[in-house]
């Protein structure tokens, strides 16, 4: 039985250049995925998403195990990032941040397999967040990418190059939500270590 990791099968995705801004296309994709808001380091209510998301993903991948003879690696946690106003972003005002977290699905997964999977968690699991996780297909089409390595809060510089340096550069401008992709294991990697996929959709910019 062949087993089904994005990180391989798609690493022009789940892989990124540390010294260069890349621009991928990224097509269509299932994912699970619930919301919230508030500080990621502190929040008791991000930690529970976190919890559910992982929980409901295990579940998906052992019933498609069973029922499709399809077996795939548990993609890594994603999460879409907005604020009321962007600026909480510089001066990096946790509270004021609005998230989405998620986790890719193959694209044999569908939403009656995500149901039973939701049924299972439910009855054998006591996840506060349980409820919130949903499914759904999301599409960013163009984006610019890098990766970091470093601790999360050094990131804005970085994403200051790529809005003010790069982009205008490329006759670009942004659009939808910066998307965050975590590679490591925060709860076993060194902040130094830890390597993270920057993602921001973009658009022609207007003249």
């Amino acid at each position: 039985m062949r087993n089904y990791d994005v990180k391989k099968e798609r690493r022009d995705l789940y892989s990124a250049r540390r010294d260069r801004f890349e621009i991928v296309d990224v097509p269509r994709m299932s994912f699970l995925m619930a919301d919230g808001r508030g500080d990621p380091n502190t929040s008791a209510d991000y930690r529970a998403v976190v919890e559910a998301l992982y929980t409901t993903a295990y579940a998906v991948r052992a019933i498609a195990k069973r029922e499709l003879a399809r077996t795939h690696t548990v993609g890594p946690l994603e999460g879409l990032w907005t604020a009321d106003d962007l600026g909480a972003f510089r001066t990096r005002d946790h509270d004021e941040w609005n998230w989405t977290l998620m986790i890719v699905q193959p694209d044999w997964i569908g939403p009656a397999l995500v149901d039973e999977a939701r049924d299972h968690v439910g009855r054998t699991k006591d996840l506060s967040a349980g409820n919130r996780v949903r499914f759904e297909e999301y599409a960013e089409g163009r984006c610019v990418q890098i990766l970091h390595v470093g601790p999360y809060d050094e990131e804005a510089p970085t994403i200051a190059r790529m809005h003010e340096e790069f982009m205008p550069a490329e006759e670009l401008a942004p659009r939808g939500h910066h998307h965050e992709i975590y590679l490591s294991d925060a709860r076993r990697t060194e902040p130094g270590r830890l390597r993270t996929i920057l993602r921001q959709p973009v658009g022609p910019a207007r003249s």
